[in-house]
């Protein structure tokens, strides 16, 4: 490894078919045994239970490998991967990529646990109904709310949750017609906006000021009494902390709006600020972000909702209860907005957050914050050093967690944009940061999140790759315009190709119809 943190790197590239067209008929990589005839005969045919209009005429065509075959074709596909746990996660920023501690997945495969079935009698399954029953009494503390629900199984489905509440508040008190907007802000989770629009409410978004947060006077132009809610997020993507925080909630309160602080990153608050210390009605986490927890590819994730005592009563079903005895799934609530999914919540998920937050405790979660901000302000440090790069709004004001970056001087200078950095990134064994900073309001964004994970060497290499990428852009452009070279990858997805669906199949059966 070179002086400046920068290291060799080539990745595996194989010219690996589809599995559909690999195999031969009959191959097997395990073999099951044949059903017990007592088992056949108490059970019957399992087609018999289904509607003739969900019974295949024909059986499926699988592929058909050996279990040599099989290993082969999935490790070298991992070869071609870059993983959380073989790269320097950095530039996902907003995604806390963080380390999961190996220990956590062995209890989720801990058969104790995978083997449990939702619809086990709670008496057999009090184990991980303590465990949530005790991560909502945390996330309680940690949040200042009274009630949890951890039925949502992502951030946006903890979104929509609050947004179903919020509607279901107001048609209680008879303003359900009337308050029919919401408030968000152009750099908070899209998700707010989404679900807002998706339950029928007009959105409202507000953009920045000077000084980088939600312009304040916009707000105070916005709210009416049509207003429902705020739904915001602090800090935003910039990083930067919204130190009027508590002025924008009761600017909402005295309109008669609720509020929703939107927490998907606590990375860079825990045990330093609480949502209901700064007055809001619900607020949501994203287990898999700041508690830890694999994730990616639209999941495995937990969106835990949190609200108020006022609120509590219109939480998605179940709820888990404790009588002193024993752990229950409890659905006797009237006024709930009913259930979101099936079962509850994603428990692999909760465990490994249950896990995260006892083995830490209450002072390591705030030194996780902590050495999560020094780490950030560390990177920004260093990337002052980095021709061609700027960080706007609020000049000289600390960020959290993460930053919004523009590589904009560098684009007018070179003609390299982000997305070029992006793929030459690659290049150099780093995962490519890829949409973590939409919208981009700022030109040419990137958004690194160092969190507590990083060492100061890590950090040294992730900038030292950047910097070496920026001198290569002044000297050489179109080699980073080219990129990348040295991935499985070779010719990068642009234009239409992921959006034109004359091109793109996302299964065999279209793959084929697009080949014909």
């Amino acid at each position: 490894m070179k002086l400046d943190g920068r290291r060799d790197f080539h990745e595996a590239r194989w010219d690996e078919p589809i599995l559909m067209e690999m195999g031969a008929p009959g191959q097997r990589a395990i073999l099951t045994e044949a059903i017990e005839p007592q088992v056949a005969q108490a059970v019957g045919s399992p087609t018999h239970r289904l509607p003739a209009g969900y019974r295949r005429a024909q059986a499926p065509k699988l592929p058909e490998l050996g279990q040599m075959q099989l290993l082969r074709h999935y490790l070298r596909l991992s070869q071609e991967t870059i993983g959380a746990d073989i790269n320097i996660d950095i530039g996902l920023g907003t995604c806390t990529m963080k380390y999961n501690p190996k220990i956590h997945e062995t209890f989720v495969r801990d058969p104790r646990f995978s083997e449990l079935h939702p619809y086990q009698d709670a008496s057999t399954t009090q184990g991980i109904l303590k465990v949530m029953y005790e991560t909502e009494q945390y996330l309680k503390a940690i949040s200042g709310m009274d009630r949890f629900s951890l039925n949502p199984a992502g951030g946006s489905q903890g979104i929509f949750s609050n947004v179903a509440v919020i509607k279901a508040y107001h048609d209680a008190r008879g303003e359900g017609a009337q308050r029919n907007e919401i408030i968000t802000t152009i750099l908070s989770h899209p998700g707010n906006a989404g679900t807002a629009a998706a339950l029928g409410y007009k959105v409202i978004t507000l953009y920045p000021d000077e000084s980088g947060i939600p312009d304040l006077e916009a707000l105070k132009a916005a709210v009416s009494e049509h207003t429902a809610a705020l739904l915001i997020t602090n800090p935003e993507d910039t990083g930067i902390y919204n130190e009027k925080i508590r002025q924008f909630v009761d600017i909402v309160h005295a309109a008669g709006g609720l509020c929703v602080y939107d927490q998907a990153n606590l990375n860079g608050l825990m045990g330093i600020t609480r949502a209901r210390d700064a007055g809001f009605d619900l607020c949501q986490f994203n287990l898999h972000k700041t508690f830890s927890s694999p994730h990616g590819s639209q999941g495995p994730g937990s969106g835990a909702q949190g609200c108020t005592a006022e609120l509590a009563k219109f939480l998605p079903v179940p709820t888990v209860e404790f009588d002193g005895e024993k752990y229950y799934l409890d659905y006797n609530h009237p006024d709930s907005i009913g259930k979101l999914r099936k079962f509850y919540g994603v428990p692999a998920v909760v465990l490994r957050a249950y896990a995260y937050i006892r083995s830490l405790g209450a002072d390591g979660l705030k030194q996780v914050s902590e050495l999560s901000i020094l780490n950030n302000n560390y990177l920004l440090k260093k990337m002052e050093a980095v021709q061609g790069i700027t960080m706007p709004w609020a000049p000289g004001k600390r960020r959290l967690e993460q930053a919004r970056l523009s590589w904009e001087p560098l684009t007018q200078d070179t003609g390299v944009t982000t997305d070029d950095i992006d793929r030459r990134i690659v290049d150099y064994g780093f995962q490519s940061y890829f949409a973590s900073h939409h919208p981009r309001i700022i030109p040419e964004p990137f958004t690194p999140e160092a969190c507590e994970t990083y060492s100061k060497a890590d950090i040294d290499e992730y900038t030292g790759a950047l910097k070496a990428i920026a001198e290569e852009a002044y000297a050489d452009p179109d080699l980073v315009k080219t990129a990348p070279h040295a991935a499985a990858l070779a010719t990068p997805m642009v234009g239409d190709r992921l959006d034109n669906m004359d091109t793109f199949a996302c299964t065999w059966r279209a793959y084929q119809k697009r080949k014909s």
